[in-house]
C-alpha cells in the first residue's frame, strides 16, 4: 500500500528498472483517483473470477458427466443410446453451462486475498499488485523497505 500516486508511480519505475515488466505490476485505486501510466488491475486481480471458472468447470463437468451416464444408464422407453459419446458431449455441455454460470457470479465477488486492503483504498491509498515468482520475493520486499518507507507490505499467496 502506497500513500498516494506520485509514491507508486515512483516505485513502478524503480521495479521497472530491476526487471518487473508492466504486465506483473497491477494497481487498485479509487474509481475517483487518476492513474496515468500506471497498468491498472484487471477483473482477473480485482475478482474471484478466476476460482469461479473452475469451480463452475469441475461442477458443471461431474454433474454433466453423472447426467449423462444415468441417462445410458435408464434410458427413456424405446430409446437406445450410444453410451460413450453421449457422456462425453453432456460433461462437456456442463462444465460449459457451469463455467458461464459461476464466471457471471463470481466477476461481481471480490477477490478475498484483497480484502485486507479495501480499508487503505477506500481511505485513497494506492494498492500495488506484483505478479512475481516466490524466490523473488523477499528481494523485493527488501528493495520496497530500503527505498520506499512508507510503504505497507503484505504478501498473498506466499
Amino acid at each position: 500500500m502506497l500513500p498516494d500516486a506520485a509514491h507508486c508511480k515512483q516505485l513502478v519505475a524503480e521495479l521497472q528498472n530491476v526487471g518487473i515488466t508492466e504486465r506483473n505490476i497491477h494497481v487498485v485505486a479509487r474509481d475517483d483517483i487518476p492513474l496515468e501510466g500506471l497498468h491498472k488491475a484487471s477483473a482477473l486481480q480485482k475478482t474471484e473470477l478466476v476460482h469461479g471458472l473452475e469451480l463452475g468447470v469441475g461442477v458443471g463437468g461431474i454433474a454433466g458427466m453423472l447426467g449423462g451416464i444415468l441417462a445410458v444408464t435408464f434410458p427413456p422407453a424405446g430409446v437406445i443410446l450410444g453410451g460413450g459419446a453421449l457422456i462425453v458431449a453432456t460433461t462437456l455441455a456442463g462444465a460449459s453451462f457451469g463455467s458461464i454460470v459461476s464466471a457471471l457470479i463470481a466477476r461481481d465477488i471480490p477477490n478475498h486475498e484483497l480484502e485486507i486492503f479495501q480499508t487503505g483504498v477506500a481511505a485513497g491509498q494506492i494498492l500495488l499488485i506484483l505478479d512475481i515468482p516466490a524466490n523473488k520475493v523477499d528481494e523485493m520486499t527488501q528493495l520496497i523497505k530500503t527505498t520506499h518507507r512508507e510503504a505497507e507490505i503484505g504478501i498473498v499467496n506466499r
